[in-house]
């Protein structure tokens, strides 16, 4: 069996105190093999803060599976510098790209079955050159490079109550609706439409796309980019084929009997995104990249300095984002069969 491949994130963050987690409740959870790519050192070291002994063996893709029952597989990426848990260090930034990229790299080349990502702390990879707004966009360039392909990634957070989508994601609230286009809203309904079916199973996808403004702008009221972008936008998909209606007035969206009218919320800017889905599902929702040529998945909460190497951190996000890196894999898989 393919494993998920799972990349270390920042190693001064809560990373590791997950990953151990989630690796000592792999038989309760039924959790696929990973995995770990990153610093064999920082792990065991936090092990050693948490009081555990967790046993750790070097490994492969090819490997990984059937070391998995009796030890963590670890790919080795070295950071080269003592990890402190909590506190971030700039010399740790290279091994974490270096652990994105060979993931990336193990999926586009068949070896692994998903990348599920720990997360990473952007301003420390600034602080290195990093040149991406974040995650997700390097992601797409690395699937860009490998494919020759053109790849537009799309951010999903999926939670068990709620599939939400911004379209604008990190910009700030005062750029959105220059950046707001006709185009960019019919590429992201499109590219999510195709993933629903394609990797959630879901026939007939139904979107429910949000407005910008409140009241869905009014008829122009106030403002005019629900009438005169979201508006055209959807009856485009409609005559494409799509089941995507709208633009809604975002805050009535969220409630219970209006999330059971809908497969995704397709929404205009960051927050009015996330914020529902983690109000809905915030120790149990995924963030997942539609679009890519390989299955991503990621906790939805960011590195937590704060409780790394404490014992306190929640493991529960990451569960999720093994499991349905797990689950899409295993349709992926079937279908190809």
């Amino acid at each position: 069996m393919r494993p998920l491949a799972l990349t270390q994130g920042d190693p001064a963050g809560i990373g590791p105190d997950i990953t151990i987690a989630a690796w000592q409740q792999r038989k309760v959870h039924d959790l696929r093999p990973f995995l770990y790519v990153g610093d064999r050192e920082a792990l065991l070291a936090r092990a050693n803060l948490l009081g555990l002994t967790i046993p750790v063996e070097a490994a492969d893709a090819a490997s990984a599976a059937g070391l998995f029952d009796r030890a963590l597989p670890v790919l080795d990426v070295p950071v080269g510098h003592a990890i402190e848990a909590g506190r971030p260090h700039v010399a740790a930034a290279r091994s974490t790209i270096t652990a994105i990229e060979t993931a990336v790299a193990l999926c586009l080349g068949g070896e692994a079955a998903a990348v599920v990502t720990n997360p990473i702390a952007k301003s420390v990879l600034y602080e290195a050159g990093f040149g991406f707004p974040g995650h997700t966009e390097f992601l797409a360039d690395l699937a860009t490079r490998a494919t020759q392909e053109p790849c537009t990634p799309v951010m999903m957070l999926a939670g068990p109550k709620l599939r939400s989508i911004p379209v604008t994601i990190h910009i700030p609230l005062k750029d959105v609706p220059a950046a707001l286009t006709r185009e960019a809203i019919l590429e992201t309904c499109r590219i999510a439409d195709r993933d629903l079916r394609t990797r959630f199973g879901i026939a007939q996808p139904r979107l429910a796309v949000a407005g910008l403004n409140p009241h869905a702008g009014e008829d122009g009221a106030m403002g005019i980019e629900d009438r005169d972008i979201i508006e055209p936008a959807v009856a485009t998909l409609r005559k494409d084929g799509i089941n995507a209606f709208g633009p809604l007035p975002a805050d009535t969206m969220f409630h219970d009997e209006a999330r059971s009218r809908y497969d995704v919320a397709v929404c205009m800017y960051h927050d009015q995104a996330l914020i529902p889905a983690k109000a809905l599902g915030f120790d149990d929702s995924v963030n997942v990249t539609l679009g890519l040529p390989f299955i991503r998945t990621s906790p939805d909460h960011g590195t937590a300095f704060g409780l790394a190497g404490k014992g306190i951190a929640r493991e529960t996000s990451l569960l999720a984002a093994l499991k349905l890196a797990a689950t899409l894999a295993a349709k992926t898989e079937e279908t190809r069969s």
